[in-house]
């Protein structure tokens, strides 16, 4: 991760190619585009989660069906 000089740098460079006035509207942006990665994220963890509970479930019957 960079260190405080290379965020100065990195922020002055910023400004001078995009100007004060697009800034915010690029952080914007930025901002959306991180929250629907999270959302997507997400949902892919949580279908696969539901995936393996469900193939848990279908090994526990079978054994259940194989014990009777």
């Amino acid at each position: 991760m960079p260190g405080g000089q290379e965020l100065i740098v990195i922020m002055i460079i910023v400004l001078l190619l995009f100007g004060g006035r697009k800034i915010p509207e690029l952080m914007r942006g930025l901002g959306s585009g991180i929250r629907e990665f999270n959302k997507a994220k997400n949902s892919l963890e949580s279908e696969i989660k539901d995936g393996i509970r469900e193939a848990e479930r279908e090994e526990v019957d079978k054994k259940k069906k194989i014990e009777r």
